[in-house]
């Protein structure tokens, strides 16, 4: 491990029991399966396909994905977040490895998703992107869901990570979407790129980042989930908060 990997393995262990409480409620899910998951996996039939949750952490996207047939795989660098993950999902495989420095063969998953990963990397992204790549069989497709540049949330993010030094460390920064699709253009099929991400993403999804109390989420969440539905086909690149993409490796 690299020091900002090392820096980020202990933030993560540090934080997991109150990671987990906040992205595991029951209001977090229901975000998730209304504006994530129906776009990452839209058009594939993953039934007994073998799919690589690539920082995975206790497995809040395991449910659905089990759901849909798949058989998973976690990989986290926190082994407290994959020995809670090895207890939740027994029938699942875990590995407490890096995403960089693993031991999985080359063409031997169908899919791979990173949920919330990336921006964690810097400056490594792209290092994170060659490796899935790589781990991914020729057809197989990359689901992932990141704050993207380029918005107008993202300038107010880049503030609050600055401010924010015991949630976030200085390698955190959103991902440069366009960049990466010039980086791996001809090797990837950019098969859907969909903008979203309102108040709910903030205060519902990340009520860990914002404090948020979780008593108080049953109060708030479902006007904020109706709302950024509402505001959805308004926002665009520049208005909201996150990217959920679908990347199909090209054939070699």
């Amino acid at each position: 491990m690299d020091v900002t990997e090392l820096k980020q393995k202990e933030l993560f262990d540090k934080k997991a029991d109150l990671f987990e409480a906040h992205y595991s409620d029951k209001y977090t899910e229901e975000y998730r399966r209304r504006f994530m998951y129906g776009e990452m996996i839209k058009g594939l039939d993953l039934k007994g396909k073998k799919v690589l949750e690539a920082m995975c952490g206790s497995g809040q996207a395991t449910p659905f994905f089990l759901e849909q047939g798949a058989q998973i795989t976690g990989l986290d660098i926190s082994e407290k977040l994959i020995e809670s993950f090895k207890r939740q999902f027994p029938q699942c495989d875990a590995i407490c490895q890096s995403v960089f420095d693993n031991e999985i063969p080359d063409n031997s998953f169908d899919h791979v998703s990173i949920i919330a990963g990336l921006h964690h990397l810097h400056p490594r992204v792209d290092d994170c992107v060659e490796e899935v790549y790589r781990i991914l069989k020729p057809g197989g497709s990359f689901m992932f869901m990141e704050p993207h540049s380029g918005s107008m949330p993202d300038v107010f993010r880049k503030i609050w990570y600055k401010i924010d030094k015991s949630y976030f460390e200085e390698n955190e920064a959103s991902v440069d979407i366009e960049h990466l699709k010039k980086r791996f253009e001809g090797r990837f099929e950019y098969t859907r790129t969909v903008y979203t991400g309102f108040l709910a993403f903030l205060l519902v999804y990340n009520s860990y980042v914002f404090r948020m109390p979780l008593k108080w989420k049953k109060y708030y969440s479902p006007f904020l989930l109706w709302l950024d539905r509402v505001a959805e086909p308004l926002q665009g690149k520049f208005g909201s908060c996150i990217v959920v993409g679908q990347w199909k490796k090209i054939g070699e």
